[in-house]
C-alpha cells in the first residue's frame, strides 16, 4: 500500500480536530502548525499539493517593497520580518539575493527618491540584509552589461530573498512536516461540500483517482482552497465578511540571460515591477497583472507579447527574445482579499496583498483569504490560535513547528557525507555538490539516502538528462512524496518541466527510466498520459486564441 493509499484509508477512521481543504501554501502551513502543536488534523486537495497559485509565483520571498508606494507600511513591516524569519529558519532554502533596479527617463519618481525608499525598506526590515546602493547609469552597465542603460537616469540595489528550489517544493515540505507530526494528508481527494451535523462538520469527499466517495468528519473546517475559497464556501453555505478578487500573473522561462546571481528589476510599461530572476541555468521573466473574473487562467498571446516586448526593450541581447525561446510558462491568479461589500472596480496595482482569516465561531468554520509565501508562518500560527479560540485544545501549543533541523544535525549529515566521499560522486553537469543539494532538499530525510548510496554507488547516478536528479531521489519521491501523476514530480516536487523543453522530455530515455522507478508496471501509461494531456492542453489554448 502506497503512502497516499494509507492516508486516504485513514480519512474515515476518526473524527479530526480540523479538516483543511486545500494543499497550497496556506493549507500546508496550517496543517503543519496544527499537527505540530498536537491537533488531530487532516488535509485534502482535489489535485496535487501546491497545484495552483502556489506553484506559479516568482519564487521570491520578499517584504513587498512595491507596497510602500500605496503607503501599506504595516504590511511591508510585517512581511520584512517574516522574510527575515524564513531566511533564519530555512538557511539552505530561503536565501538573500540582491535586486538591481533600473530607472529610466520620465519615470514618476527620481532614482534618489526611490533610493531613499530602499533605505526606509531596509530599516523596516531591521537592517537584516545588506545595505542598499545607489547606482549611476555607468555603474549599472558595468555591473550588468545586458541592461540597456542608454535611457537610464540611475538605479539602486537592495536585498530581498528567493527560494533556491521552486515554490511548490517549499510548500510540499510543509506537507511533509505535517505528516511527520501525525497529520493525515492526501492529494487528489476532492471536497464535494460539507454540512454541520450535531456539532461536527461532515465533508463529502471523492477520490478523483478512482471515483470512490466517502465522508470525513472534523470538529472544525478550514477552507484554504486558495482562489476557490469562495466557491467552496458556497458548497457549505458559509457567509463570510471577505471575498476574493483575481489578478492573473504569468512568467516565461527562457535560456539563461545573465550568469549573475541577482534579480534585475525594471518598471514595465504598465508601471508595475518587472523581474529577470535567476533559475539555475535558466532565467524567469515577468510578471503581468491582469484582472480576472474567475480563477481559471491561461497564458495568452497578448501575455507573451507583453513580457517579451518589455524585456527586449530593457535589455541589449544579441538577438531579441521570441516565442521560440520560451522553454515553459507559469500562469496563476493572485487571490486578493477584499471586504465582501466592495466591488471589483479597484486599482489592482494598489490593492493590499494581506491575508485574512475569516472565522465563523457559530459553525466552527475558517476561511483563509489572500496570502503569500512570505507570510506562511504567520498564517500557520494564526490558524492555530483561531482553533484554540474555537475550543480545541492544542497539547503542544508552544511547539516550534517549522524550519530546518538544528545545525548540529546538519553537521552530522555533512560528516557522514564526507566519510562516504559523497561529493566525489557529484555529476559533472550539476550546479552544486551532492551533499549541499541533498541536505537542502531533504534535510534529515537525506540520511537514508546516504546509506543507500554507500551500499550502492549507482544510487548517485544522474537519471534524467540535463537535470540534477539522481536515482536515490526518485526512489525517495516514490516512497515518501505521494507522486500520483508524472506531473507531480516533473513540475512540483521538482522543477524539471520548467527548465527542460517539453519535446526533449518526451524523447528522454532517462525520464522513461524515472517513470519505471516511480510507477513500476504503470510507467508507460503514466508517461503517455502526461504527454497526451499536455499536447491536448496546448492545442486547446491555441484554439482559444484563434
Amino acid at each position: 500500500m502506497t503512502l497516499r493509499e494509507q492516508n486516504v484509508s485513514q480519512l474515515t477512521s476518526t473524527t479530526f480536530d480540523a479538516l483543511v481543504i486545500g494543499g497550497g501554501i496556506n493549507g500546508a502551513a496550517s496543517a503543519a502548525a496544527l499537527a505540530g502543536k498536537g491537533a488531530k488534523v487532516a488535509l485534502i486537495d482535489r489535485g496535487d499539493f501546491a497545484g495552483s497559485t502556489s506553484m506559479h509565483s516568482s519564487n521570491l520571498v520578499w517584504g513587498g517593497i512595491k507596497y510602500m508606494e500605496s503607503n501599506d507600511f504595516g504590511l511591508v513591516r510585517k512581511l520584512c520580518k517574516s522574510r527575515n524569519h524564513l531566511i533564519k529558519s530555512y538557511p539552505s532554502t530561503v536565501q538573500e539575493i540582491r535586486f538591481l533596479t533600473t530607472i529610466t527617463k520620465g519615470f514618476r519618481h527620481s532614482p534618489h527618491y526611490l533610493w531613499a525608499g530602499t533605505w526606509l525598506y531596509w530599516l523596516m526590515g531591521n537592517g537584516f540584509t545588506q545595505r542598499p546602493r545607489l547606482l549611476s547609469p555607468t555603474n549599472i552597465k558595468q555591473e550588468e552589461s545586458i541592461i540597456d542603460a542608454s535611457k537610464a537616469v540611475g538605479g539602486f540595489e537592495y536585498s530581498d530573498a528567493y527560494l533556491h528550489d521552486n515554490d511548490a517544493r517549499f510548500v510540499f515540505n510543509f506537507i511533509r512536516h505535517a505528516l511527520d507530526y501525525g497529520a493525515t494528508a492526501a492529494n487528489y481527494v476532492e471536497s464535494l461540500g460539507a454540512e454541520r451535523q450535531d456539532g461536527v462538520w461532515v465533508t463529502n469527499a471523492r477520490d478523483t483517482t478512482n471515483g470512490n466517495t466517502f465522508e470525513i468528519r472534523a470538529k472544525v473546517l478550514i477552507n484554504a482552497a486558495g482562489p476557490w475559497v469562495d466557491q467552496h464556501n458556497s458548497l457549505t453555505g458559509e457567509q463570510t465578511s471577505h471575498q476574493h478578487l483575481y489578478s492573473k500573473g504569468i512568467h516565461l522561462i527562457v535560456p539563461q540571460l545573465t550568469a549573475s546571481k541577482r534579480v534585475l528589476a525594471f518598471f514595465a510599461d504598465d508601471g508595475r515591477l518587472f523581474f529577470v530572476i535567476p533559475m539555475g541555468n535558466r532565467t524567469c521573466i515577468g510578471t503581468t497583472d491582469t484582472h480576472m473574473d474567475n480563477p481559471d487562467a491561461v497564458v495568452t498571446d497578448e501575455d507573451i507579447r507583453f513580457v517579451l516586448d518589455n524585456i527586449n526593450a530593457r535589455l541589449t541581447l544579441e538577438k531579441p527574445l521570441t516565442p521560440a525561446d520560451i522553454i515553459s510558462t507559469r500562469c496563476g491568479v493572485r487571490p486578493l482579499a477584499v471586504e465582501a461589500d466592495q466591488g471589483s472596480d479597484r486599482d489592482f496595482f494598489q490593492m493590499s496583498r494581506k491575508h485574512v482569516v475569516d472565522t465563523n465561531r457559530d459553525t466552527a468554520h475558517m476561511s483563509i483569504f489572500g496570502g503569500k509565501l512570505t507570510d506562511c508562518v504567520n498564517v500557520g500560527n494564526e490558524i492555530a490560535d483561531a482553533l484554540t479560540e474555537l475550543g480545541v485544545t492544542l497539547p503542544k501549543a508552544d511547539f516550534h513547528w517549522y524550519g530546518e533541523p538544528a545545525e548540529s544535525v546538519k553537521q552530522q549529515f555533512m560528516a557522514q557525507a564526507k566519510r562516504i566521499k559523497l561529493d566525489a560522486l557529484t555529476p559533472e553537469t550539476s550546479s552544486e555538490l551532492l551533499s549541499t543539494r541533498l541536505w537542502r532538499r531533504y534535510a534529515d530525510k537525506a540520511f537514508a539516502m546516504l546509506e543507500k548510496i554507500e551500499a550502492d554507488s549507482r544510487q548517485a547516478e544522474l537519471l534524467i538528462e540535463e537535470t540534477e536528479y539522481i536515482r536515490v531521489e526518485l526512489e525517495h519521491a516514490r516512497d515518501h512524496e505521494m507522486i500520483t501523476e508524472l506531473e507531480d514530480f516533473l513540475r512540483r516536487r521538482a522543477k524539471i518541466s520548467l527548465v527542460v523543453h517539453h519535446e526533449q522530455l518526451r524523447h528522454s530515455e532517462g525520464l522513461k527510466e524515472a517513470c519505471r522507478v516511480l510507477f513500476g508496471d504503470q510507467a508507460d501509461a503514466r508517461f503517455a498520459a502526461y504527454f497526451d494531456r499536455h499536447t491536448n492542453t496546448r492545442l486547446s489554448e491555441t484554439a482559444a486564441e484563434v
